[in-house]
């Protein structure tokens, strides 16, 4: 015996699968409005009111039959995966953040999809579509179903107005002072998101490619050096300056570099705050103010014109790609080796990065630019970010489920990858001395920071207008051999005086040109945030700007 599913009305459906949405999976939306509220529970009350009726007048207006239905499944599955995240982790979803899931790799997605996450997508998703699934709805005639609904949408809408009109100076000036809060807005804000997104998917795109700095040319210094440069820029990732000794922090993250007289700059704000926005910026000439994916896209980039001076440039990866910037030279994707010496489950410990630069300095014949992109710091499994001995901060989380590990222990195992960063970026100093027949330099900036509970906030990729100063705030590193400083007349002491001078991501492709000694008209000094300290080429230096480099 079959049994009779049940019937039930379409706005019936909509008003359910309304009030679902908006109270069941927006806690965090609710939670900030009670706190940017506190004062004026009526106008929270009021607002809750004209959101479920504008939800309800959008669902009563798309009531047809076929739709319906797998509208509200798509929509509870959607605000199911992104409360989850929201609610743990503090993150906002925007197009960043969709770009950032849609280009991670299978490994780092992975330790996003905990036993926790699935238990609430169960739940919170997947039970309650399922209910929908189930029921039969019953909708009326075409026309009779028109007037019926207008005659409820109607009122709603006007009802919305008058709430929004009673209570504008607050709604206005909250929204604007706390824009996180209609951002984190289930089903609002992911599928905003994911619109744009699909509305900016260059999938298919072309892109053709404008030439930069063309006329680049090796510069007197670089032109009459002895030996051949070679600097290595190290890309980190997710690595916030906050949290650096050589910075003022309280432990002990930087034990190994502090004995390598390296020069820490303290005050470098990045150009987003996620990979996928901050590498393609950092790279080009555009600054954040000008910088767009699409216009990142259409012009060469600063290994463009460092290659075009003569250098070889190299892109080593160690975590999830170099979008796009090293599309015009030699890549190599180091976990694609799953080199079990540091590899395990698709991702590989940083010490590959120190590792492979041994074979690749044994293959330099001429100036030569390496740039090395670490995974770092890049959570919320911290604790696979370094190996066993590299815990010296303890207790430290060792879950991906930051309800289930207290703050310190959270902070703890951040810590431990900034100790292990600092052991690799040692490392690396020390493979560059010790090659005395180069003249070597290192440059480490980190793409972005990480958000490590501060107000409730974890991970990172808030919209850069909302983000705060640990998702901005960047460490930046740089050594000098002595012959790199004397070829390329650098003078250390003068830079760590100006190690608290305010830089940003704007700054590294004039400072790379610089550091590499390459003349263009692309360069400019003013964005250089080593020309202070660099000394004028002697006269006899500048008779052959055209010279072949080494």
């Amino acid at each position: 015996m079959r049994l009779a599913r049940p019937t039930i009305g379409s706005l019936t459906l909509a008003a359910l699968a309304t009030a679902y949405l908006l109270f069941a999976l927006n806690g965090t939306f609710w939670r900030k409005g009670l706190l940017y509220f506190t004062n004026h529970p009526l106008h929270l009350a009021a607002l809750g009111i004209g959101l479920f009726l504008l939800m309800f007048s959008i669902l009563a207006a798309v009531s047809l039959r076929f739709l319906l239905k797998p509208l509200v499944i798509a929509l509870i599955l959607i605000s199911a995966v992104a409360s989850y995240y929201v609610d743990s982790y503090g993150i906002l979803i925007d197009r960043d953040m969709i770009t950032n899931v849609a280009e991670t790799t299978t490994a780092e997605a992975g330790h996003l999809l905990t036993a926790g996450f699935v238990l609430h997508l169960v739940l919170f998703g997947l039970v309650p579509a399922a209910l929908v699934a189930v029921v039969r709805v019953r909708h009326r005639p075409f026309w009779q179903k028109a007037r019926r609904n207008l005659a409820l949408i109607l009122p709603s809408l006007a009802l919305t107005v008058a709430i929004v009109l009673t209570f504008y100076s607050s709604y206005a000036s909250t929204f604007r002072t706390h824009r996180d809060l209609m951002a984190s807005l289930n089903p609002v804000a992911p599928v905003t998101a994911l619109v744009k997104y699909a509305q900016h998917w260059d999938g298919e795109t072309v892109y053709v490619v404008a030439p930069l700095g063309t006329d680049a040319v090796p510069g007197p210094r670089l032109a009459r050096a002895q030996k051949p440069v070679v600097a290595v820029l190290v890309v980190g990732e997710t690595a916030r300056g906050q949290q650096f000794s050589l910075n003022g922090y309280e432990k002990d993250t930087n034990p190994e570099l502090k004995a390598r007289g390296v020069v820490s700059f303290s005050d470098v704000s990045s150009c987003g705050t996620s990979t996928a926005v901050s590498v393609p910026c950092m790279f080009s000439n555009l600054t954040r103010a000008g910088h767009s994916d699409e216009k990142a896209r259409s012009v060469e980039n600063l290994l463009d014109v460092v290659k075009r001076a003569g250098f070889d440039v190299r892109w080593i990866d160690n975590d999830t790609g170099a979008y796009h910037v090293a599309d015009r030279v030699p890549y190599t994707y180091l976990p694609d080796t799953a080199d079990p010496r540091f590899c395990e489950g698709g991702e590989c410990r940083d010490e590959i990065l120190t590792d492979r630069l041994d074979a690749e300095l044994k293959t330099v014949t001429g100036n030569t630019l390496i740039v090395l992109h670490q995974l770092g710091s890049h959570g919320p499994t911290y604790f696979k970010r370094y190996p066993q001995a590299f815990e010296r901060f303890t207790p430290a989380c060792q879950t991906a489920e930051f309800a289930n590990c207290r703050r310190e222990e959270i902070v703890n195992a951040y810590d431990n990858t900034i100790l292990y960063t600092d052991h690799n970026l040692a490392e690396t100093i020390d493979r560059l001395k010790a090659r005395t027949d180069l003249d070597t330099t290192m440059l480490y900036l980190s793409d972005h920071g990480e958000s490590l509970g501060e107000n409730g906030i974890y991970l990172h990729a808030m919209p850069y207008i909302l983000a705060p100063s640990t998702q901005t705030h960047v460490p930046m590193i740089a050594w000098f051999s002595d012959g790199f400083a004397r070829t390329m007349g650098i003078d250390a002491r003068c830079l760590a005086g100006r190690r608290d001078a305010p830089l940003s991501h704007d700054n590294l492709f004039h400072t790379m040109l610089g550091l590499a000694d390459v003349k263009t008209g692309v360069y400019d000094t003013a964005l250089d945030a080593f020309a202070p300290c660099r000394t004028p080429a002697a006269p006899s230096q500048v008779s052959d700007l055209g010279g072949q480099a080494r």
